[in-house]
């Protein structure tokens, strides 16, 4: 990846009035949670950091305070494991897509710009996934085998998973509900795609056609 390291101009503003800020060699690099598409910090780049990026797959930034290279997270251990990395039109900025081992800001927040912690938006971004897959049918892929296996297989890992989440919640931890609950979620997704239905579908059946949450609503809007 080509990229123009250079000084930044014209980035003067009330939040960063010192131009010694913006030093020779420097991009900008935005990382982004790879799983929900929430931003979570800006850093700076020079060609080292962004080359020790690449070799060690976690996000390396060059420090203007300190005038050194810093992995995220070498004090934390909050990393940020790089999945992918985007170049602009320009070639002089970057969007980092990464997983986050932790929180990103130093304060503990999952972001330096506050946003939420992951929610329900993932699943509609796993749901595209699976289609994709679906779609593509990519080589060494678990949710490839499903579909190659057909909806008899697809049902059966539903009613497995349904059943593991009982047991888990009558006799087991409370982190094994959440795990197998997330292994339930995750084959309906793969079987509402198998069957071509939209998750749109089911989240409009349950916000418009249910009496109980149509009550549930009615309710909370009114609180």
């Amino acid at each position: 990846m080509k990229l123009n390291f250079k000084k930044l101009r014209g980035a003067t503003t009330e939040c960063v009035n010192q131009e010694d800020q913006f030093s020779e060699g420097l991009i900008p690099a935005i990382v982004q949670d790879s799983s929900t598409m929430q931003v979570l910090m800006l850093g700076f780049m020079n060609e080292e950091a962004y080359k020790k990026t690449i070799q060690t797959g976690k996000v390396t930034f060059w420090s203007r305070e300190r005038k050194c290279i810093w992995q995220k997270g070498e004090t934390s251990g909050n990393f940020l494991e790089v999945t992918e990395i985007k170049k602009d039109c320009d070639n002089d900025s970057l969007l980092i897509l990464a997983n986050p081992k932790g929180p990103t800001c130093h304060t503990g927040k999952y972001s330096c710009f506050g946003n939420k912690e992951p929610n329900a938006l993932f699943l509609k971004e796993l749901f595209s996934i699976i289609k994709s897959r679906k779609e593509k049918m990519p080589k060494n892929s678990y949710t490839t085998s499903l579909f190659e296996k057909g909806i008899n297989e697809i049902v059966k890992k539903v009613g497995e998973e349904s059943v593991e989440v009982i047991i888990a919640a009558k006799s087991e931890s409370r982190k094994r509900v959440i795990e197998e609950s997330g292994d339930l979620l995750y084959h309906l997704l793969v079987l509402l795609a198998e069957k071509e239905i939209d998750l749109e579908e089911v989240i409009k059946e349950l916000t418009q056609k249910s009496p109980k949450f149509q009550t549930a609503f009615s309710i909370s809007e009114r609180v």
